[in-house]
């Protein structure tokens, strides 16, 4: 299983992931990432890109508190490959683990993650509910209101930020 496919890596994270909230987020970032594969120049490895943002928040729902700690274990007990943990891991440097994001795939992950819960929140309270109608200025606003969506850090969206150039 250490090339691990799309299918396999859904049936993973629906076994320790039953919630909605965090399936649809594992969906968005997963989308996300293999949008910025594309834009990037990384095109050949846009499913890669893509499982690591699916596989991201592996252990969340059931491990909070050992975050990006215990999905390692997970995933080498199913024989995943260590980029794949590398890399899902990488997105919890600072916070819960000390694996510095090095690949431009790790960065986009680090950055992608907390923002694209942010967007998500704005997009929720729009009349469309969605985020096709979203402007840039509409997710500042709220960034700027620390109450808003404070479940998403401003410090890690700015580090990622950082990472990502």
């Amino acid at each position: 299983m250490s090339h691990i496919t799309r299918d396999e890596a859904w049936t993973l994270l629906t076994e320790y992931n039953k919630e909605a909230f965090h399936l649809k987020h594992a969906l968005i970032v997963e989308g996300t990432m293999r949008y910025f594969a594309r834009k990037l120049g990384y095109e050949k490895e846009e499913d890669f890109w893509g499982i690591v943002g699916l596989l991201h928040d592996l252990d969340f729902e059931l491990y909070p508190e050992q975050h990006c700690i215990k999905q390692q274990e997970i995933m080498r007990e199913k024989g995943i490959a260590p980029e794949i943990i590398r890399a899902t891991a990488s997105h919890g440097y600072a916070l819960t683990v000390d694996i510095e994001p090095q690949h431009e795939m790790e960065k986009v992950l680090y950055a992608s993650d907390e923002l694209t819960g942010l967007i998500g929140a704005v997009a929720l309270m729009r009349p469309s509910r969605s985020v096709s109608d979203l402007e840039v200025k509409s997710v500042k606003k709220k960034y700027k209101t620390a109450n808003f969506a404070a479940g998403c850090s401003r410090e890690v969206i700015e580090r990622g930020a950082a990472f990502a150039g």
